[in-house]
C-alpha cells in the first residue's frame, strides 16, 4: 500500500466512524424526543435561553484546554515531545477529539498515530497516554459524582464498585511483579504470544504515568477540567428554565458526572444512548424537570460537549493534513492497527 492509498484508507475509516456515530446519535435523539413528546421538545428548544450558549461553550473549551495541558504534561514527562512545539501538541490533541465517538474513546489513539507521523515515537510508547487520560478522567468523574451521591442513593453500589475496580487496577499496575506475571499468563493463551510483547511495552509506560505523584497531578487537572463541563450543564439547566441555586449546581454536577460515567462504562461509541438515557432519567428523578425539558437539556449539553468537540477535531485534523509528517504512512497505519487491537 502506497502513501496515498494509506492516507485514503485512514480518511475513509475516520469518515465511516464519524458517519456511523452521527447516525446512532441522531437515532438516540429521535428516540428520546419521541418518548418525551417530539413537539414539546421542539418548543423547548425554541424557547431555550440561547444567550447562555457562549457561556456553555466557554466551559467546554476550558475543559478541552485543561485536558490538553494534561496531554502535553504527559508528553514532556515521558520525553516524547521531540520536534513537537506547543501549537502542534495542541493540534494533535484537538484532532484526537474527532474520535470521541468511539467505544470508551479509545479511538483517541489517533493522537499517537499523529505523533508518530511527526517525530517517530512508537505508538506502543505513546498509546498508554490515552489509557492514563481515560483513567484520570474516570477518577475525576467518580470524585465529582461523589459530591452529590446523597442525592441519588441507588447510585451508591455502582460508585463503590467503580472505586474498588479503579483502586485494584492501579495497584496491579504499580506492582510490577504481579503485572508481569499476568502478562506471562496472557502469553500462554491463544494469540497471547503476539499480544504479550506489546502489552509489556504498554505496561512499562503506563506504570510511569500511574506513579502516585503523576497520578495526583493529572487527576487534579481532570477534576477541574470536567468541573467546567458540569458548570456548563448547570447553565444548560438554567437555559430550560431552572432557577439557579447551589442545589441545582450540585445536581448538575452529579447528573453530568454520573451520565458520563454510564456512557464510558457502556463502551458504546461516545456513550451514545447510555449517557442520554441516564441523563434524562436523572433529570426527571432529581431536578423534577418535565420529560421534554430534560430531553432538551440533554440534547443541548451533548451537542456542546460531544459533537462540538468532534467538529473541532475535524478542523484540527484538516489543519494537520496540510503539513503531513515525513514518515511512511503505511508503517504508521500498521502500528495504529496494532495499537487499536491491544486497546
Amino acid at each position: 500500500m502506497g502513501q496515498k492509498a494509506a492516507t485514503t484508507s485512514l480518511r475513509a475509516g475516520l469518515r465511516k466512524s464519524i458517519l456511523t456515530s452521527l447516525i446512532i446519535g441522531l437515532a438516540v435523539v429521535i428516540a428520546i424526543s419521541l418518548f418525551s413528546d417530539l413537539r414539546a421538545v421542539g418548543n423547548d428548544l425554541l424557547t431555550f435561553d440561547w444567550v447562555l450558549l457562549p457561556l456553555i461553550l466557554i466551559g467546554t473549551v476550558i475543559n478541552y484546554w485543561l485536558r490538553w495541558l494534561k496531554w502535553d504534561y504527559y508528553l514532556r514527562y515521558l520525553k516524547l515531545d521531540r520536534d513537537i512545539d506547543r501549537s502542534t501538541s495542541g493540534l494533535i490533541f484537538t484532532a484526537g477529539l474527532v474520535m470521541s465517538v468511539t467505544p470508551g474513546k479509545m479511538g483517541e489513539v489517533l493522537k499517537s498515530f499523529l505523533l508518530r507521523q511527526r517525530n517517530g515515537t512508537p505508538i506502543s510508547r505513546s498509546a498508554p497516554i490515552v489509557l492514563a487520560e481515560r483513567l484520570t478522567d474516570g477518577i475525576a468523574m467518580l470524585l465529582l459524582m461523589g459530591l452529590g451521591l446523597t442525592l441519588y442513593p441507588p447510585a451508591r453500589p455502582l460508585f463503590v464498585i467503580l472505586v474498588l475496580l479503579t483502586i485494584i487496577g492501579i495497584m496491579i499496575v504499580q506492582r510490577q511483579t504481579l503485572a508481569l506475571a499476568i502478562i506471562r499468563m496472557i502469553a500462554r493463551l491463544p494469540l497471547g504470544q503476539r499480544l504479550a510483547p506489546r502489552l509489556e511495552t504498554i505496561y512499562t509506560t503506563t506504570a510511569q504515568l500511574l506513579h502516585w505523584r503523576i497520578l495526583l497531578i493529572s487527576t487534579m487537572i481532570s477534576v477541574i477540567s470536567w468541573g467546567f463541563e458540569c458548570l456548563a450543564f448547570f447553565w444548560v439547566l438554567m437555559g430550560v428554565g431552572s432557577i439557579p441555586s447551589w442545589l441545582l449546581l450540585l445536581q448538575a454536577t452529579f447528573i453530568f458526572a454520573a451520565s458520563t460515567l454510564f456512557g464510558l462504562v457502556s463502551f458504546l461509541p461516545g456513550g451514545l444512548g447510555a449517557s442520554e438515557v441516564s441523563s434524562v432519567g436523572l433529570l426527571l428523578a432529581l431536578v423534577g424537570l418535565s420529560a421534554s425539558a430534560a430531553t432538551t437539556a440533554t440534547i443541548v449539553i451533548r451537542f456542546c460537549t460531544l459533537w462540538f468537540g468532534v467538529l473541532l477535531g475535524v478542523v484540527a485534523l484538516a489543519w494537520l493534513n496540510r503539513y503531513p509528517g515525513t514518515l511512511r504512512e503505511q508503517e504508521d497505519l500498521a502500528s495504529l492497527s496494532d495499537a487499536s487491537e491491544v486497546l
